[in-house]
């Protein structure tokens, strides 16, 4: 098959319009529409059904499209591998890992990575579903489980624990728990046991829920729920990770928490030699390394 109808036909499946991928391909629609037929008639069956609000895959034009989405992946893989410098790091670098993480732990840091490396282009996806990194929906991800995929390099950055924390306002106001009956003269602040997140933090809430708390509160993400123990609203629970950064919060009942939740570092084999994931792994590595060091400092304390 002719490598630049394939690519002209991605665009078009991709775009779902003569029209849009003409643009992106900085060629006219009549152009365009005259290489989707000459690739039809080399391969004796018809892509697209022609649709009045656009182009629409045929049974043999979703076959074509699925191996045509397989090459761009790799292809992208290819050019970030040939545009890696064994000297310099550059150049985009996706990153994928879950809200509350992403937003309250990583990007806060990130400035010393741009310090590092100002060439740098990170793009941080943060969402709870999983991205396929073999497929190249993302360069590296940061996981709350040991992913599953066998084409992967992995590293175990840490383990994260849920535990209860409030402000200080609120505990003077309201008391402090000594024991986890308490629990049911305070307001609980949790994610919703239904909103996408590590089984470990779910299991502490529905525990904590058994004891009947006076008033209930919930967030569909960490953030929310964050914002609402700074605010003096009531007794939240949170990943230990925010401890060092959020001095202000008190820990409660520090004798509960959740079972560990193991955290990867994961990115694709073929990625493995990647300048840019070098520097973000070696980065975020040292940021775990001092994290640790100083959660275990104001343990002590």
């Amino acid at each position: 098959m002719d490598w630049d109808k394939l690519r002209i036909f991605h665009a078009v499946a991709d775009a779902g319009s003569l029209t849009h991928a003409g643009d992106k391909l900085n060629l006219s629609q009549s152009a365009v529409s005259r290489q989707i037929r000459a690739l039809e008639e080399s391969l004796g069956a018809i892509l697209f059904h022609r649709h009045a609000r656009g182009l629409i895959l045929t049974e043999q034009g979703e076959l074509l499209f699925d191996a045509t989405r397989s090459m761009s992946k790799r292809l992208e893989a290819a050019a970030a591998r040939i545009r890696d410098s064994e000297e310099e790091v550059f150049g985009e670098l996706r990153v994928t890992t879950t809200t509350g993480f992403g937003t309250m732990w990583l990007a806060p840091r990130l400035p010393k990575l741009y310090e590092k490396y100002p060439n740098l282009k990170v793009d941080l996806m943060l969402e709870e579903r999983v991205l396929d990194l073999p497929m190249r929906e993302a360069d590296v991800a940061i996981r709350m489980k040991e992913p599953s995929q066998a084409d992967l390099i992995r590293k175990k950055l840490m383990n994260v624990q849920m535990r209860l924390y409030a402000s200080r306002d609120y505990l003077d106001r309201e008391g402090e728990p000594e024991e986890i009956s308490d629990i049911s003269e305070h307001r609980l602040i949790s994610q919703n046991t239904r909103s996408a997140q590590v089984a470990a933090g779910a299991l502490l809430t529905q525990h904590l829920m058994t004891f009947n708390p006076r008033s209930l509160l919930t967030v569909n993400n960490y953030f929310g729920v964050l914002q609402a123990v700074l605010n003096n609203l009531g007794i939240g629970i949170l990943p230990d990770y925010l401890a060092q950064d959020f001095p202000a919060m008190v820990r409660v009942l520090p004798d509960l928490e959740s079972a560990p939740v193991p955290t990867f570092l994961a990115y694709p084999e073929e990625l493995r030699h990647s300048q840019r994931i070098a520097a973000f792994r070696d980065f975020v590595q040292d940021e775990i390394i001092a994290h640790r060091k100083q959660l275990r400092e104001l343990e002590q304390v």
